[in-house]
């Protein structure tokens, strides 16, 4: 487990074996070998509350997300292509080959 988590920190940091080493024998020279278990302690408590503050923001905004769309009440935008399953309409369409008058009654006087 300690080889994992200093394999991921080395590589993490890009940080050599040696490297590693000198930098938890200072840590352990500063704050001792009482104080370790503490600081280590209150990391991992530290690191739980922010997962925690995090998985409570992304739950509001999922259910923040689902209550707009539950309070619109509008159904699902219709689609924009047509349906091809769609009766063909009995009305007449007119033939863009012929020509149209603009203003359709004003050529009768």
């Amino acid at each position: 487990m300690l080889q994992l988590n200093m394999s991921f920190l080395a590589s993490f940091m890009n940080l050599g074996g040696p490297d590693l080493l000198v930098i938890l024998v200072i840590i352990l020279v500063l704050f001792g070998a009482k104080k370790l278990p503490e600081l280590a302690r209150g990391l991992g408590q530290a690191i739980k509350e922010f997962q925690k503050a995090k998985d409570e923001f992304t739950d509001e905004l999922h259910k923040a997300g689902h209550s707009d769309d539950a309070a619109k009440g509008s159904p699902p935008p219709a689609s924009t292509v047509a349906r091809t399953d769609a009766p063909a309409s009995s009305a007449v369409r007119p033939d863009p080959n012929q020509g149209a008058t603009p203003g359709g009654k004003a050529d009768q006087v």
